[in-house]
C-alpha cells in the first residue's frame, strides 16, 4: 500500500471510530488488510477475512496498462470492455462470478447481523458489482453506472423493502490533498 493509501485509511478511522460496529470483512488481499487494520485497532474488532471480497482476476492482464491489453488482447479487451458480465479478461473472471461470490459474504452478513453497521472492505470492481447487483443494475455496466474513487465510503442499508443506497462514493472524511490525488 502506498503511504497516500495509509493516510486515507487513517482518515477513515478516526471518522468512523465512533461508529459502532458489529463486524468488519475484508477481502485478504494485503491493500484491504492493510486499509482495515487502523479501524480494527481503533475499536478492538478484528476483521473477517472472506475471499469472496477479493478484487476481480484480471488473469494475464494483471499489471498490464490498458494500453498493453488492448494491443496485445485487442479482440478480448473489445468484448471486455462492452459487456464484462459475460466477456472476462483474458483468462480472468466474469463480473457475473464476481457478484455470486461477493454476494455470498452479503448474505452471510445478512443472516448473522439482523440490525447494527457491518463495514465491508474491498475493491473498487467488486465494490461496484456489489452495489449493482443489490440495486439491480446490470453488472455488466458496473464500471459506467457506479463511481467508486479510492477509499469511498457507500452506505447501503437492508430493509424488508430490499437494500436502500443511503450514500454513494463518499470521501468527506479524507482532506482535499488526499481526495484530489492522481488515480484516486
Amino acid at each position: 500500500m502506498t503511504p497516500a493509501g495509509l493516510e486515507m485509511a487513517q482518515a477513515f478511522a478516526l471518522a468512523y471510530r465512533s461508529t459502532l460496529w458489529s463486524a468488519i470483512y475484508s477481502s485478504p488481499l494485503k491493500r484491504t488488510v492493510t486499509t482495515a487494520q487502523p479501524v480494527c485497532q481503533a475499536i478492538g474488532l478484528q476483521m473477517e477475512l472472506r475471499d469472496g471480497l477479493k478484487e476481480i482476476g484480471y488473469g494475464k492482464w494483471e499489471g498490464e496498462s490498458a494500453e498493453t491489453i488492448n494491443r496485445d488482447y485487442h479482440d478480448d479487451y473489445i468484448r471486455w470492455s462492452a459487456d464484462p458480465a459475460w466477456f472476462p479478461p483474458t483468462g480472468g473472471e466474469l463480473a457475473v462470478a464476481i457478484a455470486r461470490r461477493a454476494l455470498e459474504v452479503i448474505e452471510e452478513i445478512k443472516q448473522r447481523f439482523h440490525s447494527g453497521n457491518v463495514l465491508i472492505v474491498s475493491h473498487k470492481a467488486t465494490i461496484r458489482i456489489i452495489l449493482c447487483e443489490l440495486l439491480g443494475i446490470d453488472v455488466g455496466r458496473f464500471r459506467y453506472r457506479l463511481a467508486c474513487p479510492v477509499g469511498s465510503v457507500s452506505i447501503v442499508e437492508f430493509s424488508p423493502q430490499g437494500p436502500l443506497l443511503r450514500v454513494l462514493a463518499d470521501r468527506t472524511h479524507m482532506d482535499e490533498r488526499l481526495r484530489s490525488l492522481p488515480g484516486t
